[in-house]
């Protein structure tokens, strides 16, 4: 069997805020808050987490970080050897700021650089098609992986996830409310309807469109009306964000 070319590797992923005003499920925003993830060869695996979230992030195979280097490696179709990860955890856990895709981008990097294996970028981003399918969508694994603001989309039966840079307007600077209370992402789901009506469809139909052009004209003023949205925040500020 094949062993892997690198003994040891550290990998640093942003935080990310995404489902960003009407984009949801597609629009994502890089935040300069950053994982530090290291993994190396070793006799036996373990797991250590530190900084946030620590009491509650797994420490067994289940961890997010082990889930990604596990696909990495399936990619370059290697056995997985024992490994000892190290999370230094800065990304505040379970509070919307995507610490389970810099987790996920994280173990597939490292993956990547200790099985030695490259992915296809240019036309087939299979990095982000990876960490997307793990995730399930992919607006806090785009910004994750390319940093600044990203729109993601799935191309269809067949295709696959695809992303775009948003321009990012110089001097924007985002201030970041952090609640006291967890907030899952599972809790935030189940609250939203199966349907909505075409007046709600409409409005945030508009409104993507005014907040993506309000970034790429630069006005900033616009994001006033850009960030409304009548799909999420609305039903999630009732029965699981109340603060909102």
């Amino acid at each position: 069997a094949k062993i892997a070319r690198t003994r040891s590797v550290t990998v640093r992923v942003p935080a990310t805020t995404a489902n960003l005003g009407p984009g949801f499920d597609t629009i994502g925003m890089a935040l300069d808050m950053w994982t530090e993830i290291t993994v190396q060869l070793a006799d036996k695996f373990e797991l250590t987490n530190e900084g946030e979230g620590a009491d509650h992030i797994p420490t067994d195979e289940s961890n997010l970080v082990v889930m990604g280097l596990k696909k990495a490696f399936e990619f370059a179709g290697l056995p997985v050897p024992p490994l000892k990860y190290r999370c230094v955890n800065r990304i505040p856990f379970a509070r919307g700021l995507g610490s389970s895709s810099a987790a996920i981008v994280g173990g597939i990097l490292a993956g990547l650089v200790l099985s030695g294996h490259t992915l296809k970028m240019w036309g087939a981003e299979e990095l982000f098609n990876i960490a997307s399918e793990i995730e399930g969508h992919p607006d806090n694994v785009a910004p994750a992986i390319y940093g600044g603001i990203q729109i993601g989309i799935h191309g269809g039966k067949g295709d696959r996830w695809r992303s775009e840079r948003i321009n990012l307007p110089t001097g924007l600077q985002a201030v970041v409310f952090i609640p006291k209370a967890l907030g899952k992402t599972s809790d935030a789901r189940r609250v939203l309807p199966e349907s909505y009506s075409r007046e709600e469809i409409a409005f945030n139909i508009g409104r993507m469109a005014w907040l993506v052009n309000a970034f790429a004209s630069n006005n900033l003023d616009n994001l006033i009306f850009g960030v409304e949205d009548k799909i999420h925040q609305p039903q999630r500020g009732a029965h699981v964000y109340k603060h909102l």
